[in-house]
């Protein structure tokens, strides 16, 4: 089978609810990232062949097929298609895998994979909410309540249901929110972002400003301010100082063939070498990348000894703990330069955004393999193991 390879991958800096990129439109944000991976590589924009875009939340200013409003916001021609999926917080992972996957068919030499999600222009649940509201109905079908009667599929429940499971305090969640503040706020001030990232403009009242730096990082986080966060539930241990971060934000990578390495003289930065789905118990929800992890482990030969480092998105502190827990991971391994806790997640563009992280890390530790892990609403999992070169 033809290999799939990563020659670019890059992120905007996160924007909290409201903050720096609350003016930008998403279709234009995720724009941006399509002409940064074409201006970076150098690749003719024409020679694209696809842009698979992952969104969440596909209404409002995300409707419409927000990937192809994305082409018709950049400097891409109008002969570039493409597409949009929703596999949940996974959804640009999922693109990318489904950009590999095009790659490895050898139908396609060069694909974009990328995200979008501007939580403050569309929010989180607005889609659902808003059809329930006017009368148009629920998501849950009636055969869905006779197969888990009486059930609210719910994420907050999922990650009390996790903590409990594997036996995490509020204490133990609390601190480890506290270490991906304190991770990210070192790479940061280490400029370790700086390759990754694509500095948007922004109006503020001081004038036009680069957008260039995660705006959810609290450079000064204690334990005491995390502890002192009030409970989303009484009596259960998920507060909002350990979940991720609403944010807006925009990613993407740029997946070639052999054949476009060699005629568009492209240099990787990662080969794909595993791509793997599973599908869970969709009420508990976040548990499903413990498993998926497994499954993909074994189809690549390889254990979790092989694996150098190790993005698990930061959903709620409970997942990558118990993810490590599960399978025997090295805590200086997992999200280096710190997670959806202080960097945020932009739900839709969360996957290629963890993508350009990790690929940077590796670089920059000078480190072999990585493996990317997302928890996906509905129960499912996607992981990826790539080859840094």
């Amino acid at each position: 089978m033809a290999e799939a390879y990563i020659v670019e991958a890059v992120r905007t800096a996160g924007g909290k609810r409201g903050g720096r990129l609350a003016g930008w439109h998403p279709a234009d944000m995720a724009g941006e990232v399509l002409n940064a991976l074409v201006d970076r590589t150098g690749v003719d924009p024409a020679a694209v062949e696809d842009v698979i875009m992952g969104c969440v939340s596909q209404g409002g200013e995300q409707a419409f097929q927000v990937g192809r409003g994305a082409v018709l916001a950049s400097r891409l021609p109008e002969s570039v298609p493409a597409v949009t999926i929703d596999r949940q917080c996974g959804s640009s992972q999922q693109a990318m895998q489904f950009a590999a996957q095009a790659v490895m068919s050898g139908t396609q030499d060069i694909v974009i994979a990328a995200g979008v999600e501007s939580m403050t222009r569309v929010p989180m649940g607005s889609t659902g909410v808003l059809f329930a509201q006017a009368g148009l109905g629920k998501a849950k079908s009636p055969r869905q309540e006779a197969r888990y009667p009486g059930v609210q599929f719910s994420q907050f429940m999922g990650a009390e249901m996790i903590a409990r499971k594997y036996g995490f305090s509020r204490d133990q969640l609390d601190a480890f929110a506290l270490e991906s503040h304190r991770r990210a706020a070192a790479a940061t001030e280490a400029g370790a972002f700086r390759d990754e990232i694509v500095a948007l403009d922004v109006e503020t009242a001081d004038g036009l400003v680069r957008h260039d730096t995660d705006e959810g990082i609290r450079f000064d986080a204690t334990l005491e301010g995390i502890g002192s966060v009030k409970l989303l539930s009484e009596g259960g241990v998920i507060s909002a100082a350990n979940a991720s971060q609403i944010c807006d934000g925009a990613s993407g990578v740029m997946i070639v063939s052999e054949r476009a390495l060699k005629s568009h003289g492209l240099t990787p930065m990662a080969r794909i070498h595993n791509l793997t789905v599973t599908g869970g118990d969709p009420v508990v929800m976040l548990e499903e990348p413990l498993f998926a992890t497994d499954r993909a482990l074994r189809r690549a030969g390889m254990t979790i000894a092989d694996i150098d480092l190790y993005e698990v998105n930061e959903a709620f502190a409970p997942v990558p703990l118990a993810w490590l827990k599960h399978v025997g991971g090295d805590p200086a391994k997992i999200n280096v330069h710190g997670g959806a806790i202080a960097l945020g997640h932009p739900l839709g563009a969360s996957g290629t955004k963890l993508m350009a992280t990790l690929v940077n890390a590796l670089k920059r530790q000078g480190k072999r393999y990585g493996l990317q892990t997302m928890c996906e609403g509905g129960g499912l999992a996607n992981v990826t193991i790539i080859e840094r070169l």
